[in-house]
Order: structure tokens, then sequence, then C-alpha cells
């Protein structure tokens, strides 16, 4: 039932491995594939444009798609550059949607500022039960703004798993479909009226399995996201 792909040139192989796996299987169509762009800085900071058009061009080859749905500047690499080829793209239709992205607490001023001043369709935070420092200004400002909202390391990494351990699941969250920890989590991110879609990273088949398994039933209420 998963939909969303989502990668980047400077994960490894993942794109090219991501597109040709979907080919094979005859779904590349069927699934939303995200990317991003953040090419190095030439001298003074700034992103060599030839660069980052090359790099998205290479997202495109190796998706094997005339359209990507989403493209976002990741870590806020050089905004005015790289999101203004991003505006350019989506002006001509080879890309519906675009965004930034950052993952680091000490930016989040920066995605703000970002958020209120660009025509964004989307943001990607982290955010999880242990971090959840984007529920203060971050958050409610996506839905002010209408800005969807991607979260990556809804696991704080592997934090939470190391924080709970061996000790079994409430019965409580029973109450919203989880039957696991890797569940819980998930659903406690998926609970907030912001967030649009998770992106937990695995490479583990019985574990991606357990984790769209996060993706259906019922969802937490406030009282219950309180409680988790």
């Amino acid at each position: 039932g998963g939909t969303v792909f989502d990668t980047a040139p400077s994960y490894g192989a993942s794109e090219e491995v991501a597109g040709r796996l979907a080919r094979e299987l005859g779904i590349t169509n069927k699934l939303f594939w995200a990317t991003k762009v953040n090419v190095a800085p030439r001298g003074g900071g700034r992103a060599d444009p030839g660069a980052a058009r090359a790099q998205i061009e290479e997202s495109f080859r190796r998706f094997g798609t005339r359209t990507i749905d989403l493209i976002q500047v990741h870590n806020l690499g050089d905004v005015p550059v790289q999101l203004g080829i991003l505006k350019e793209l989506k002006s001509s239709k080879r890309v519906r949607y675009i965004g930034v992205t950052s993952t680091s607490k000490d930016q989040y001023g920066e995605l703000e500022r970002v958020m209120r001043s660009e025509p964004l369709d989307f943001i990607g935070v982290d955010y999880a039960l242990d971090n959840r420092s984007v529920e203060e200004t971050i958050l409610p400002l996506a839905l002010e703004r209408k800005i969807a909202v991607m979260v990556y390391v809804p696991f704080g990494r592997t934090r939470l798993f190391q924080r709970v351990g061996d000790r079994p699941l409430p019965p409580w969250a029973a109450d919203f479909d989880a039957a696991s920890w890797a569940q819980f989590f998930l659903k406690y991110v998926l609970g907030h009226p912001a967030v649009t879609v998770v992106t937990p990273a695995t490479s583990n088949a019985a574990h991606m399995a357990d984790n769209l398994a996060g993706g259906r039933g019922r969802l937490p209420d406030e009282g219950a996201r309180r409680r988790m």
C-alpha cells in the first residue's frame, strides 16, 4: 500500500536502484517520486546552477519518469539559487511540487523564514516522539501556510527503540491500532494534523511491512498523543 518513495542523490545508489526496481515491477507511474537537490557551493558559498541542473536531470534519468512529483532543496542548501531552479521546473510542469528540507534545529529559524517568504508546497523535517521541537512553530506555520509536511527520522534514528528496549507495548496502544513499537512511534507522528507523510528508512523487508502497517487503521487523538 505504500506509494511514496523519498530519496536523494546523496543517498548512495538509492535513486538508481529504486528507479530500476520500479520499472521491473511496472509500477513507475504508480509511485509518488520525491527527491532532493543540493550541490556543493562554489567560491563565495553559492551553488553552481549548472551543477544543480545536472544533478536534477540525473534524477529524472534514474527514475525513468518525465515528471518528478516532488523535489526539495536538501538541508536549505543555497535556497535562492536551487529553489529558483525548482520554481522554473514547476512552471514548465516537469516537477509537480517543490520544497525545502532541514533536519537540524539550528536551521529552524531559516526554515521558518523561507516558509513565510517562498511559495513552498512541501517541507521536510525531523520529528519523533522524543524530538518534538517542530511542534512549537514549524508545524503550526505549515498548517497556516497550507504547506505539506514530510517527516524524516520518526524513530529518532534508533533512539526510541533503544529507550523502550524489550518492554511490552502498553495495552491501550490497541485503541489506535498500534501492534508494535514501530507503529506506535509512527502513529504519534501521523496523528499531528500538519503531517502529510512519514518516511521511515529501512533496508529490512520485515521492518518495512511493519512500518507500512503504521499507516493503517486508527490514529491517536490529542489525548492519546499526550499519553504517548
